[in-house]
């Protein structure tokens, strides 16, 4: 059986970022789901899924009826043998306020005079569902970044969890514009130009004259040396962040020669370390045509 969590508190409080968290981590997620339609939905092939870690479902006060429809919710769903995991968050009054100045979006319970009060009406609504939750997490102090780290961490029980950044590495050439996705933008037009060797010309980073040519040179290697030992200490950092792209471009002049061969050097690295990293040559091809 798959693990099913409910996520719901209060208004404000950073459901979207926790949804989001859980989508990262390859469960299948619905926001505003209605507390009747659980059990039914629930009953779909959708769960045996192999691909799908679990189910997870926000659920608040968007929807009409939402705290008299929770227990009765809970307990149908549990006649189905599933026991949902409930994930409370909430945030001091300050905050929230803060937060829906920021976004100017309306309050669900827009039935009182002022946002102040419909935050309290709803904290006080909210109450009893609070005190049968099985996480509470206040998000007062919490950034983007650290609410998906304590979501996380919430799903993997607290042991060691596998970063789901993707890295790629992009071979590019400065003459048809940087990557717009690029982290790092590394420039190799300091090395020797392969493309102005008559034999090594035709060719381009991936075969193997040019990759001799280009790494056999005492400052490539220095370079390397220097560079991966700068990937090797920046990417842990990123994957802490829970960034879920990470593109490290090298270009050169045209993207074919220095680019490529420095590209498939720094994949061959990462892959060794085990970090699956991709490998992109965007302009080896463009100046065949030149040649």
């Amino acid at each position: 059986m798959q693990n099913v969590y409910i996520i719901t508190g209060l208004s404000g409080s950073g459901k979207t970022t926790a949804i989001q968290a859980f989508e990262d981590a390859s469960f299948y997620c619905v926001d505003n789901m209605p507390m009747e339609l659980l059990p039914k939905f629930l009953d779909l092939p959708l769960k045996k899924d192999p691909k799908i870690k679990g189910l997870v479902f926000v659920m608040d006060m968007r929807s009409q009826n939402f705290i008299t429809n929770y227990s009765p919710g809970i307990c149908a769903v549990e006649e189905l043998g599933i026991t949902p995991e409930t994930i409370f968050l909430e945030a001091d009054e300050d905050t929230l306020l803060n937060r829906f100045s920021q976004t100017r979006r309306q309050h669900p319970v827009s039935d009182k005079k002022s946002l102040r009060e419909s935050i309290r009406h709803e904290k006080e609504m909210m109450q009893p569902i609070k005190q049968t939750a099985h996480h509470i997490i206040n998000t007062t102090n919490l950034n983007i970044h650290q609410l998906k780290s304590r979501i996380l961490d919430l799903i993997n029980k607290g042991k060691p969890f596998t970063s789901l950044t993707k890295i790629n590495i992009l071979s590019f050439g400065f003459k048809y514009g940087i990557p717009n996705d690029a982290d790092l933008v590394m420039d190799m037009r300091f090395l020797t130009n392969p493309y102005f060797v008559p034999e090594l010309k035709p060719l381009d980073g991936e075969s193997d004259a040019v990759r001799n040519f280009v790494l056999a040179n005492e400052e490539t290697q220095l370079f390397l040396e220097k560079y991966l030992d700068l990937l090797d200490y920046l990417i842990p950092l990123y994957k802490r962040e829970n960034k879920a792209y990470l593109t490290f471009a090298i270009g050169c002049t045209g993207g074919r020669h220095r680019s490529v061969a420095i590209a498939r050097t720094i994949f061959e690295h990462l892959n060794k370390k085990g970090l699956n990293p991709g490998l992109i040559h965007r302009d080896i091809d463009r100046d065949v045509k030149d040649i």
